[in-house]
């Protein structure tokens, strides 16, 4: 039998998406300066559209989300 593989977080996923089926993220977007939580660009704009408004590195926080994901569901 195949074991289930965890979702991904990726850079086209929106903020939203990532907030609302991963709440264990929110400090990894705190510690960048991300309050999304409330924004209404969080509705549409994608984890690397986000990154890049904040001038941060897509692939580090990308990295970063994946690893609170994966350190809570330990």
């Amino acid at each position: 039998m195949k074991e289930k593989t965890m979702a991904k977080i990726t850079k086209k996923i929106t903020l939203a998406e990532v907030i609302s089926k991963y709440p264990e993220t929110m400090p990894v977007f705190l510690e960048h300066g991300m309050a999304c939580f409330g924004c209404p660009m969080a509705m549409n704009e994608t984890i690397e559209q986000g990154a890049i408004a904040h001038g941060i590195n897509a692939e580090k926080l990308i990295k970063e989300l994946n690893s609170s994901v994966k350190k809570s569901k330990k």
